[in-house]
């Protein structure tokens, strides 16, 4: 075996594995605990994709030619996210499978809508004081409503530096409502209301 076949093992580093690590534990949570599948499957799959050195996921320079090579993602990133077509998509996908009856039951539910859009407001202030520009902060401040469409397409538009790790907090918040969530209730409701 010669250096050029172990090159890519050797330009490996610990902020690598640590980016595959937790993109195994997001698969881990979507096929083994059943934690929201269909965001954490593919979240932790890209994150383990873009972390392999020399990954044909991402763009890459050849270093025979000297010439960018496009990857697969950036091509999906120019097609769909770069068009606002994916998040479009994504939100017929969710729109379709949303279960409106509990709130029909009990139109006091409501209240959490719009405490999610105090939590924009909240986060955009906080964002602010943390040193952001406005539109910076906007964008981060949509994370707080715990939508990942919407905050794919306001930091495409605003705040495009910071639209990778704004769609991963997004939808790993998302994804993680089914850890953080059953705790919050069991310390505000009891357990005849449960």
């Amino acid at each position: 075996m010669n250096i050029e076949q172990l090159l890519p093992v050797l330009s490996i580093t610990w902020q690598d594995l640590t980016m595959i690590a937790v993109g195994l534990i997001l698969i881990y949570l979507a096929i083994a605990k059943n934690y929201e599948p269909t965001l954490l499957l593919p979240i932790g799959f890209g994150a383990i994709l873009v972390n392999i050195p020399f990954s044909s996921a991402i763009s890459q320079i050849d270093p025979e030619t000297g010439k960018a090579v496009e990857g697969i993602l950036d091509i999906f990133f120019k097609a769909g996210i770069a068009t606002e077509i994916f998040p479009l998509l994504i939100f017929i996908a969710i729109g379709a499978m949303i279960d409106f009856s509990p709130l029909f039951r009990n139109p006091s539910l409501l209240l959490f809508g719009a405490a999610a859009q105090l939590g924009i407001f909240m986060t955009m202030i906080f964002a602010s004081m943390l040193g952001y520009d406005l539109r910076e902060a906007a964008s981060i401040g949509i994370i707080g409503a715990a939508d990942g469409p919407t905050s794919i397409v306001v930091a495409s538009r605003f705040a495009p530096n910071l639209l990778g790790p704004i769609s991963v907090a997004a939808y790993s918040y998302m994804a993680l409502v089914p850890i953080i969530q059953p705790p919050v209730i069991r310390l505000l409701t009891s357990r005849k209301e449960r």
